[in-house]
């Protein structure tokens, strides 16, 4: 196949290029700092010549968007905003001008525009969207609103001959250096890898290879479209989920965090306390029901999977030690 992905530079897009590639597949990026030879250059907003690679393509993934990983003011907030629903129309915009379009497109999301919950699960189907819950921060509705527009984008785009897939994505999970699982595993070898604020707040997530045999899934599935839930079907509470990754890397310790001493650590860090406090607790529900079987279903072993990984890519990193013990 020809796989355009537009934003395609951050870890999503480094997961899926490296593995479409090794596929056989021809994988073109499109991106705002060019450097390789398959790399198209644009701005995000407007259409230009790197909508030709569009134009005959097979699927397009589109991924561009600006880190949530950051403080949430209100520039950032609209630079977040903006970056998702303006790379998502023009890229609605070049598959629409294509005389060849491409069958499907993907399209980016997060499994942050459900509501934050500690009970029912949220499937696509009954889960509820956030925006409205009591006693959380008021600006947690704006990664909400950013959500919703940012799929707006694609379902209004006028694209009759190509199937739209909206990836409501859990925290991607690989040793990609950079990545949350990297940010994660330093906290718990350097043993601050406690529970936060208690760790009752559900964490979704998904292993990195998943993701990648998911989206080759969607891209083979006509009969799906709309929204699917890109997470394992094995959300589980803060503190189980920092335990299980500490007895990945054999750290027996990690010191837990108050919800003021999160707040000074994000803080520093440069990024925002919802990223660890909002419960996130979402199942796979259309992936599930259309049969698709995850090789990564459960945290801890999919843990001490990423951690041997990470020791085989990084050699001189202290999991290679771990992973040989």
């Amino acid at each position: 196949m020809k796989v355009v992905l537009p934003g395609g530079t951050g870890q999503v897009g480094a997961i899926l290029g490296r593995a479409l590639t090794a596929a056989g597949h021809e994988v073109t990026v499109v991106t705002r700092s060019p450097s390789r030879a398959h790399d198209i250059g644009w701005d995000g907003v407007t259409l230009g010549p790197w909508a030709e690679a569009i134009d005959g393509c097979d699927v397009v993934v589109n991924l561009a968007g600006r880190s949530v990983s950051c403080r949430y003011t209100e520039e950032n907030l609209r630079a977040m905003t903006d970056s998702r629903v303006d790379s998502a129309r023009v890229v609605g915009e070049a598959i629409a001008a294509a005389e060849r379009p491409p069958r499907v497109w993907l399209q980016m999301s997060t499994a942050t525009v459900y509501a934050h919950s500690f009970d029912a699960a949220h499937d696509e189907t009954t889960g509820v969207i956030g925006g409205a819950e009591p006693g959380v921060p008021d600006y947690w509705a704006y990664s909400v609103e950013i959500a919703q527009n940012w799929e707006r984008a694609q379902s209004e785009a006028p694209t009759p001959a190509t199937r739209k897939v909206a990836l409501r994505s859990a925290m991607v999970m690989s040793p990609d250096r950079g990545g949350v699982f990297d940010v994660l595993s330093r906290l718990v070898r350097l043993g601050l890898g406690g529970p936060v604020a208690g760790g009752a707040q559900y964490v979704s997530w998904i292993h990195g290879e998943d993701l990648v045999r998911a989206v080759e899934f969607l891209i083979d599935r006509d009969d799906i479209e709309g929204p699917v839930n890109l997470a394992s079907p094995g959300p589980l509470p803060h503190r189980d989920f920092m335990r299980a990754l500490r007895t990945a890397w054999r750290v027996p310790v990690g010191l837990p965090a108050t919800r003021w001493m999160a707040e000074l650590g994000a803080f520093a860090l440069r990024s925002d306390t919802e990223l660890l406090l909002k419960s996130r607790r979402v199942v796979p529900g259309r992936l599930g029901a259309a049969g698709f079987a995850f090789a990564h279903p459960e945290w801890g072993s999919a843990a001490k999977s990423l951690v041997r990984q990470a020791g085989r890519r990084h050699p001189g990193r202290e999991a290679d030690r771990l992973s040989t013990r």
